[in-house]
């Protein structure tokens, strides 16, 4: 898998990091929600780098003009509800994709230690010979991200597929790279440490869910 930290190298994007991460600032949902968008908008425009572009001849008010523009027929799915912030970063940039939604979550048993990843709604056009972008805010196990790859098969082959997240553990870097295609690309905005004994990122940010649209009921 090809592995793209973005952080690694210094820009605006730390800010918007910084600011998701801070208890205080994080307390304003309208402002974590909107730096989340922020930071798919930077992953996306990096992740442009690498698509496939052709040459068109545009007309101007004044004459005509030869210009580079994105060849890709995109399919921009997100895992709910956390990712519908990183979704729309995405789409700012990518506006002419298709789009599609998905619902996966932890369903917890008799151990809060141990869970299952739960996917129950799922809408989605075909992904056959077209680019899948997958975006989930948080690689914490990489199970979710695995499950829904799994409940799209049905959909299509993509010619190519982009996971797309904002804060990964090593672990969930670690476990998607085993489980997806080697020419697979991980566009991440910054890689933490470890996971605690319930599977959340340390030092990470919380619940990027709640901290979006407020705490929800638990299964």
């Amino acid at each position: 898998m090809h592995v793209h930290h973005i952080s690694e190298e210094n820009s605006v994007l730390n800010n918007f990091i910084s600011e998701i991460r801070d208890t205080n600032i994080q307390k304003d949902s309208m402002r974590f929600i909107r730096n989340i968008e922020r930071i798919g908008e930077v992953l996306g425009y990096e992740m442009s780098k690498t698509l496939n572009f052709k040459t068109s001849n545009i007309k101007t008010p004044l004459g005509f003009k030869s210009m580079h523009v994105l060849s890709e027929d995109i399919v921009l799915c997100s895992v709910l509800r956390a990712g519908v912030p990183l979704h729309n970063g995405l789409l700012n940039y990518f506006d002419a994709s298709e789009n599609a939604f998905i619902s996966a979550y932890r369903h917890h048993k008799n151990n809060p230690e141990s869970f299952e990843i739960v996917v129950e709604y799922l809408s989605c056009p075909s992904l056959e010979n077209k680019t899948l972008i997958l975006a989930d805010p948080m690689l914490a196990t990489g199970q979710s991200i695995v499950a829904t790859s799994e409940a799209l098969k049905p959909f299509g082959n993509p010619k190519a597929i982009h996971l797309v997240s904002v804060i990964a553990s090593q672990q969930g870097v670690d476990y998607v790279s085993n489980h997806f295609n080697p020419d697979t690309h991980l566009w991440i905005a910054t890689i933490d440490e470890k996971l605690d004994n319930k599977g959340y990122i340390i030092p990470g940010l919380g619940d990027a869910g709640d901290l979006a649209f407020g705490e929800k009921l638990q299964h």
